[in-house]
């Protein structure tokens, strides 16, 4: 079974690596997402940039990036361990795809996909993704505070997978997803715009509000806002 599970862990991490929203904003606007709105190379960009229903296809691709490998990791035959460990592998190649050198989005549709596919393949009820989806819906609606509301969403589904009963390897994973969501929140190379902002700040700002700065409109126009043909959806 190692082999099935070394190849089954580089599918996954591969098949997370696959720059959906990079390629969408490249193929229907020939722009390169990295140097548009936030910068940030997933599907709120693309919203930002005018893309929404194009954003909502890549929302749909990426959630299923871990889907069939975490699948047939399943169907032969590896335990749930390994299955959830090739799951985060999916959410690493999203936040660090090779094909984008090591620079890519937050991972959040991604988690949830793992979430979703994890649990049913094991017969169990993905309490953690009903979660998520529950605050981010209260989110929208009431605060709409995005960033944080993510924050929060993915911080839940450990202790909801806990609260539930779930085997402990379901959620240790969760907790892993949740610290590599922190880890890229942190990570990214300054700008200008936090050239002068003091380190502490930076890493809070990050943490919560996942950008650099409290200013959003200025943090989202910092770099070129629009492209210079946005076309249509």
């Amino acid at each position: 079974m190692l082999v099935e599970f070394i190849l089954l862990l580089v599918g996954g991490y591969l098949m997370g690596a696959i720059p959906a929203a990079y390629l969408a904003a490249w193929w229907t606007r020939r722009i390169d997402l990295r140097q548009y709105g936030s910068g940030n190379v997933g599907g709120a960009n693309l919203i930002k940039v005018g893309a929404r229903w194009i954003a909502i296809m890549v929302g749909f691709f990426d959630t299923g990036k871990a889907m069939p490998a975490v699948w047939v990791a399943h169907l032969v035959g590896l335990d749930l361990t390994q299955q959830v460990i090739i799951g985060i592998a999916a959410v690493v190649g999203h936040n660090w795809p090779v094909f984008l050198r090591f620079s890519g989005g937050r991972g959040i549709s991604t988690i949830m996909g793992v979430a979703l596919i994890v649990p049913l393949v094991n017969g169990l009820i993905p309490w953690s993704l009903i979660a998520f989806l529950a605050i981010m819906i209260i989110n929208l609606f009431t605060v709409r505070r995005i960033p944080e509301g993510i924050g929060i969403a993915v911080a839940a589904m450990p202790i909801v997978s806990w609260a539930v009963g779930e085997p402990l390897e379901l959620i240790l994973g969760f907790v892993a997803m949740f610290i590599i969501m922190v880890i890229r929140r942190l990570t990214p190379r300054r700008t200008q715009v936090s050239a002068s902002v003091p380190t502490g700040e930076l890493l809070l700002n990050r943490l919560l509000f996942d950008r650099d700065i409290r200013d959003r409109e200025t943090w989202i126009n910092q770099q070129r806002a629009k492209p210079k043909k946005a076309g249509k959806d």
